[in-house]
């Protein structure tokens, strides 16, 4: 066979894959799915993952910096993290957790991911670790609502309904 036909191909990975084997490969990747599901081991899917009861306060300054309050429910059998958080009205969002050890005042740092727990629920909330929406576009009026989106490392992205109103 002419060499080239078996280099016309290329798996997800970028590796050179002979057309012929295709089928096999299809049938190695179904097999090791059903190996994962009868082990429990089920990965996340973005059905997986609800964020729910998401607000952020009202402001009437542009450019300011607030906290996200959210919920995080997971059914998966598998922890999971967020990484990224996009929301319309601010330019940014950054990860943060609260370190209340030390002297002075609680402190926020920048972490990379927040970990959301296995089959339960993760509360995101300025206390502990949360996601900050900085430098907002616009003034925030109680009542406005909007659709964000929420990035999670093995569920993939959900929309995230986020509703403008005061703290309770």
């Amino acid at each position: 066979m002419d060499a080239s036909i078996h280099a016309a191909r290329r798996c997800r990975h970028g590796h050179a894959m002979p057309l012929m084997t295709r089928p096999l490969y299809f049938w190695k990747v179904a097999a090791g799915v059903a190996v994962a599901l009868c082990l429990g081991r089920v990965p996340a899917f973005a059905g997986d993952i609800d964020v729910v009861h998401a607000f952020v306060a009202p402001t009437e300054t542009v450019g300011s910096d607030i906290p996200l309050h959210l919920t995080v429910t997971n059914r998966a059998t598998e922890a999971d993290s967020l990484v990224r958080f996009r929301c319309p009205f601010a330019n940014f969002s950054e990860r943060v957790t609260v370190d209340k050890g030390g002297e002075g005042p609680p402190s926020k740092r920048p972490i990379q991911t927040i970990a959301v727990k296995a089959a339960g629920e993760t509360a995101l909330t300025p206390e502990g670790m949360h996601v900050m929406l900085l430098q907002t576009r616009q003034p925030l009026v109680a009542g406005e609502r909007f659709t964000c989106q929420a990035s999670f490392r093995k569920a993939g992205a959900v929309e995230v309904p986020v509703e403008v109103r005061a703290s309770r």
